[in-house]
């Protein structure tokens, strides 16, 4: 439906956007992805029309998405504080869009009722923004932004404002709206949880560039770079040089056995890229250390391994609470297919 082809955009001596390619399908859930100054939001200001590259196209539908002024493209942005009227209702914010349009005035009160209805405000209609919470805001913004029917859907980091209890809801209060909308949703955030939770399809963005544009479950198994295997989750990362059939040959701790995703020649600088839950503690491994730090966060343990030769401490990753103790001497291995040979370089 989307189709970005070669968008680059510079500010004076930076590139914000350095020849950005992507497609999205219909109905999708997609997510740019990537720390504070990669690009992404310049991006999403380009496609809603706040800004204009200095090269490349984008098409919606197959039309020329650039030449339309903003308020002429079937796009809404939600942004990030929301930016709710203080002085009007609920309903009045909600129906602002619609009324501007001049639909009659029985064909917006249908549909106000309608969008409240499925984000759940039905009994908040005639209240101001500042008598709901940060979550009714959010839900408010976002019924503003569909009740105009847009084909494609811009939110910009819309749970940064949220605490993290209400955040877990309303990513799921947002997955759902998706799905019974069927609008093509694209959401900028840094924050990988979201993205991961959300989002059909992500795309990676390091310095202007889209780094990989995978499904969640590829991205975070598969990471086909340096930067996406560090940026994505925690991971840990073992340096030496190629060898064959996906292996790691280093100076400290031999062959270490792992499977390659990107084609790495034979004897190039390469990484191993392990997760912490497919580590294993053994009584004996390919690798050896002593245990520093044992945190426990609920469901899940972290061990912090410090392993002789290698420079940051191993994480590694248990379900419960674990029995290992500060000091002890433990073995880490893992299997084969749960390491990715990556390049060194980016």
């Amino acid at each position: 439906m989307l189709k970005i082809d070669g968008i680059t955009r510079r500010f004076g001596d930076v590139t914000a956007l350095d020849g950005v390619s992507l497609e999205i399908g219909q109905g999708e859930f997609f997510a740019l992805l990537g720390p504070s100054g990669c690009g992404k939001t310049t991006l999403l200001r380009i496609l809603a029309g706040f800004e204009t590259p200095d090269g490349g196209s984008v098409s919606l539908d197959g039309a020329d998405l650039l030449t339309l002024a903003p308020n002429k493209r079937p796009i809404n942005l939600m942004f990030q504080s929301y930016a709710l009227f203080p002085h009007m209702s609920v309903a009045k914010n909600v129906a602002y869009g619609l009324e501007r349009e001049k639909l009659p005035r029985g064909e917006v009160k249908k549909r106000v009722g309608e969008v409240l209805e499925t984000v759940g405000l039905s009994t908040q209609a005639n209240r101001k923004p500042q008598q709901l919470s940060g979550g009714q805001r959010q839900r408010v913004a976002l019924a503003r932004a569909i009740v105009k029917r847009p084909r494609l859907l811009l939110l910009d980091e819309p749970l940064s404002a949220l605490d993290k209890k209400v955040r877990a809801d309303m990513q799921l209060e947002l997955k759902r709206l998706q799905h019974e909308v069927g609008i093509t949703f694209v959401v900028v955030t840094h924050d990988q949880e979201e993205a991961m939770s959300l989002a059909d399809r992500i795309a990676v963005f390091d310095t202007g560039r889209v780094r990989q544009v995978d499904r969640p479950v590829e991205l975070y198994e598969r990471p086909r770079s340096r930067f996406v295997a560090d940026f994505v989750g925690a991971n840990n990362l073992f340096a030496g040089t190629a060898g064959p059939d996906g292996t790691l040959r280093t100076e400290n701790f031999g062959t270490l056995r792992g499977t390659a995703v990107e084609q790495v020649p034979e004897g190039a600088a390469a990484l191993l890229a392990v997760r912490p839950e497919k580590l294993e503690l053994t009584g004996d491994g390919p690798l050896t250390g002593t245990v520093l730090d044992v945190s426990f966060y609920g469901g899940v343990s972290h061990i912090s391994v410090e392993v002789p030769g290698q420079a940051k401490p191993v994480l590694v990753a248990v379900q419960g609470a674990s029995a290992v103790k500060p000091g002890a001497e433990v073995g880490l291995q893992w299997g084969e297919r749960d390491a990715v040979l990556l390049p060194a370089v980016q």
